[in-house]
């Protein structure tokens, strides 16, 4: 799965863990490995350009998602009629204001991080075709988007344990030889 992104916020952020919380909701919504996604990180003038010009609202917001490609049933994504058979489907484009999101972390009482992996989350639910205008279609969305993200920091906090476990292993081995002995050659 071919994941962009680009930060042209001017806002210091983990983008790794950005990538990392798209291709877990791609995966766990069962989007074809050959999808393409791109993500902008912007900065609140762009992203209150685009809100107003994309959805006719005032002011900025936290993330915008423009679609590309139609996802189809069971996840599957159909290419453009003008692209090439077999080739890769382009999902689309999520756009966040890092900024913005900023002050939505505060509020929430969380992290950055955990903000930007949300609205990474809710961004690919509507590249999806999922929405939020609708009080069904609110709870749908947002039923989901909390289980993706529930699992994905489980699996996160689960990668961290491993890494730190695997680093301990690799200490302990590393002062010990095969034979019991210590290997820097001191007897004591």
């Amino acid at each position: 799965m071919g994941i962009e992104i680009a930060n042209e916020s001017g806002t210091r952020v983990d983008e790794t863990s950005i990538v990392a919380a798209a291709r877990f909701a791609l995966d766990r919504m069962g989007v074809s490995p050959l999808a393409e996604l791109s993500m902008l990180l912007v900065e609140l003038d762009v992203m209150t350009d685009l809100h107003e010009r994309w959805m006719d609202l005032p002011g900025p917001t936290d993330v915008m998602a423009f679609p590309m490609d139609e996802v189809g049933e069971g996840g599957t994504i159909g290419g453009r009629p003008d692209s090439p058979a077999g080739g890769p489907a382009l999902l689309g484009d999520i756009v966040i204001c890092p900024v913005y999101a900023s002050e939505a972390a505060t509020t929430a009482g969380h992290s950055l991080d955990d903000e930007l992996a949300l609205l990474t989350v809710h961004g690919v639910l509507h590249l999806l075709g999922y929405d939020h205008a609708e009080a069904a279609e609110e709870r749908e969305m947002f039923t989901l988007q909390d289980g993706i993200l529930t699992d994905f920091h489980s699996a996160a906090r689960a990668a961290r344990r491993r890494a730190v476990q695997r680093d301990a292993d690799t200490r302990l081995l590393g002062s010990v030889g095969l034979d019991g002995s210590d290997p820097s050659g001191d007897p004591g």
